[in-house]
């Protein structure tokens, strides 16, 4: 523990899980099914005031979630979040940082800095400073699950909404993804652009030739066309694939190593970082910073009840995503949850911190852990 007295102390932590069942009994990707999300929160409190912080992802990352708050956050100061963060890097060395222990870490250090804004009596894009009003979203669903009817419904009634652009999954069944591409053309008739995300199910020569139909149909983004771990195939698309298409990959980013491998390989006209997954707000503004550098664009993944006033505040940040399952969890359980307005996302500057507060009844049937201390 640190040596010198903390003048914020963090006195005490809660840590909850809560496994939300998807909208319909299973829904899927390129490469995974799924029935349930679930939201791990960390709330860490420092006098009268407590934070908040979230990730998505699995019921143990709430019990590591827990141990790393008692063995290395209690007793530290609320504003040493570079110092805190350090330390959890330390304590997990052995346990291999990627995946589930990332997700922990990004929990207690976003929970961190909603809790120094809300000590300071500010909000978070307050504290991270402006750099612009609004953020577009892209509305993200359009699941392989999905019936045409249904698919078409989704991404065009955003699109009504004001949402310019919409993105679809694709993968799973590859024959018939140039058909679901173009009934999805067709309904939006240039409302709104169409993104796609393989979510790494393609073959490199499968995704070229899948890139060159989608480019014909207006397809401006392919994110992850094959695995995000095959840079040399993400790199072949961004070399070979229609200059009007962007080539994204990202999402599985957990240490800042995966970022710069991925901008040093010249894998990405765009590059995505989540900061339920990378370690948190500390290291999604590094990676904004690296992107910066590269002169590359940044979009978040998922979660825009973090990401908004994220991306509001850095300049290499281009649109975040509006993911459904998220979207849906998060106006569920949350007070404060960011929605769209014509299209845009905007942080709310009249609350502390992200300006969210769990709604606790309605949260309790889904709750599957919980630990205080």
């Amino acid at each position: 523990m640190p040596e010198r007295r903390a003048r914020n102390p963090i006195q005490s932590a809660a840590v909850s899980a809560f496994r939300i069942p998807t909208e319909q009994p299973e829904e899927s990707d390129g490469t995974a099914t799924w029935n349930a999300t679930t939201l791990v929160i960390v709330e860490l409190h420092a006098g009268n005031t407590a934070g908040l912080g979230f990730t998505y992802s699995d019921v143990t990352s709430a019990h590591l979630a827990q141990e790393l708050i008692r063995k290395e956050v209690l007793g530290r100061d609320a504003f040493a979040i570079p110092e805190i963060h350090s330390a959890l890097d330390r304590e997990v060395r052995n346990m291999g940082r990627p995946g589930l222990v990332s997700t922990a870490i990004s929990a207690i250090d976003t929970c961190l800095w909603d809790l120094k804004a809300r000590l300071l009596e500010c909000s978070l894009v307050e504290l991270l400073g402006q750099h612009r009003a609004t953020i577009p979203a892209y509305g993200s669903g359009g699941f392989t699950s999905y019936s045409e009817r249904q698919l078409i419904d989704q991404l065009a009634g955003w699109a009504a909404e004001g949402i310019r652009f919409v993105k679809m999954k694709i993968g799973r069944h590859p024959a018939d993804d140039i058909a679901r591409v173009r009934a999805v053309q067709k309904a939006l008739n240039g409302k709104a652009q169409i993104f796609v995300d393989a979510n790494g199910a393609y073959s490199r020569k499968q995704a070229l030739y899948q890139a060159e139909q989608f480019a014909a149909m207006d397809v401006a983004w392919f994110e992850e066309p094959v695995s995000s771990d095959d840079r040399i195939g993400l790199h072949l698309l961004v070399e070979r694939a229609p200059s009007t298409m962007d080539i994204a990959a990202g999402e599985y980013c957990y240490v800042l190593d995966d970022a710069q491998d991925l901008l040093s390989a010249g894998a990405v006209d765009v590059l995505q970082a989540d900061a339920t997954r990378c370690g948190g707000i500390s290291n999604f503004i590094k990676i904004a910073a690296a992107c910066e550098m590269c002169h590359i664009p940044l979009s978040a993944h998922t979660a825009p009840s973090i990401h908004t006033a994220l991306c509001c505040s850095l300049a290499p940040a281009v649109h975040v995503e509006y993911f459904y399952d998220h979207a849906r969890i998060e106006n569920m359980l949350f007070d404060g949850a960011i929605r769209p307005v014509n299209g845009n996302l905007q942080p709310d500057r009249s609350s502390p911190g992200m300006g969210l507060a769990l709604k606790t009844a309605d949260a309790e049937k889904f709750r599957v852990f919980s630990a205080s201390g």
